[in-house]
């Protein structure tokens, strides 16, 4: 099984569609350690990349994930824009000219991502962000990958292991970010940015095995 260009536009309608499922949730969690603005940046980012893909949906994977990315830097507020423009444009540098991924391909965008993320928003794991989601499920996509898992069964795994890492965000306390200015009192809350991360990975894997 792969990924095809179209697979890929279909889970970015569906992350929309998550996302807006989700905005008041994401409001709630980020009210309680942050501005509480990330469910409303997240869907103005994601209804503006629906705005787009009529224009992009000819390109190449890695050209779409590029064009997300730099529509989500220039419509997303806070820190949530710059670090999930520069995730999307990161998946898109390793998989320009592709029209179809495979399991190692998706892997590597998502190493790309998260590297990313890394170097731009200076954290890493364990300092109560979105990274908490990604890079688990990074590692636990390249074990599948390493063992031959099929491509099915490592989405599942990868989307299982984001959200673990998402629940994991609550007892730490926040290192970067807004939620950092708390210090001990974020302990006790789920992160927001944990939490988009790991919406979207659960997208992927729900759009990606139905249409097989």
């Amino acid at each position: 099984m792969v990924i095809s260009r179209d697979d890929v536009l279909n889970w970015v309608r569906n992350c929309a569609d998550i996302i807006a499922q989700n905005r008041g949730y994401l409001i709630e969690l980020d009210s309680n350690i942050g501005d509480g603005d990330h469910g409303e940046n997240m869907h103005r980012g994601f209804q503006a990349i629906l705005n787009i893909l009529p224009d992009i949906t000819g390109n190449d994977i890695g050209s779409i994930f590029k064009a997300i990315g730099f529509t989500l830097v220039s419509t997303v507020g806070g820190a949530s824009g710059p670090l999930y423009g520069t995730f999307f444009i990161q998946m898109g540098i390793v998989t320009i000219g592709k029209d179809e991924l495979n399991i190692a391909d998706w892997l590597a965008a998502l190493k790309a991502g998260v590297k990313g993320i890394m170097i731009r928003g200076k954290a890493q794991a364990g300092n109560k962000t979105m990274l908490d989601s990604l890079i688990p499920a990074a590692d636990v996509l390249d074990k599948a990958w390493l063992s031959n898992m099929s491509l099915d069964n490592a989405l599942v795994e990868s989307a299982n292991a984001a959200e673990q890492g998402m629940r994991d965000t609550i007892p730490l306390i926040a290192r970067k970010g807004r939620a950092s200015y708390l210090g001990e009192r974020s302990v006790g809350h789920q992160d927001p940015g944990a939490t988009s991360s790991s919406l979207l990975l659960r997208a992927a894997a729900n759009t990606w095995i139905k249409q097989k």
